[in-house]
């Protein structure tokens, strides 16, 4: 049977308004949901390498995604570079991304507090007393932090992207 590349990723891709009634389906299967928010704005090895760890923590890894005008609040005017469209089917095809959803606010506090994860996965730069911390924790969950791999970052790409022209 003949699969589009969009048909191929839907089945991973799970509307905000849908997330609760999603995540209940998880957990009556008796399965742990880990989480990883981020605008993955620019896919690269650090990414991968976070994304990895973070579905090493639970059964199903769940990835939140800034919609366009949450990275243009909180990081950038001229980014995402990537629009959500095109960053949600790169999730999609992540043989270990579970799903991928999305939020419209500049931090994932209230996406989080529908998932209720068991774990939260976080990039060294923010911590475990990161701004997701309080609402992970009310929930019963914990954070899991992941060290960054060196030198790679979106914005250090870019810079070096603006620099060779």
């Amino acid at each position: 049977m003949e699969k589009t590349w969009k048909k191929a990723c839907e089945k991973k891709v799970c509307p905000p308004d849908q997330i609760e009634s999603f995540v209940a389906g998880i957990r009556q299967a008796g399965k742990t949901i880990a989480t990883l928010n981020g605008s993955f704005d620019l896919l690269h090895a650090g990414h991968l390498q976070i994304l990895f760890e973070a579905s090493q923590v639970g059964d199903c890894l769940i990835v939140a995604l800034n919609t366009d005008r949450s990275i243009q609040a909180y990081k950038n005017p001229l980014r995402p570079i990537i629009s959500l469209e095109y960053r949600i089917e790169m999730m999609a095809a992540l043989e270990f991304v579970y799903a991928v959803t999305w939020f419209d606010e500049t931090d994932p506090r209230s996406i989080l507090s529908k998932i209720k994860p068991d774990v939260h996965v976080n990039g060294s730069e923010y911590g475990l007393n990161c701004i997701e911390a309080d609402i992970v924790k009310a929930h019963g969950g914990r954070i899991h932090i992941v060290d960054l791999v060196p030198g790679l970052s979106t914005s250090q790409i870019v810079q070096k992207v603006a620099a060779i022209h």
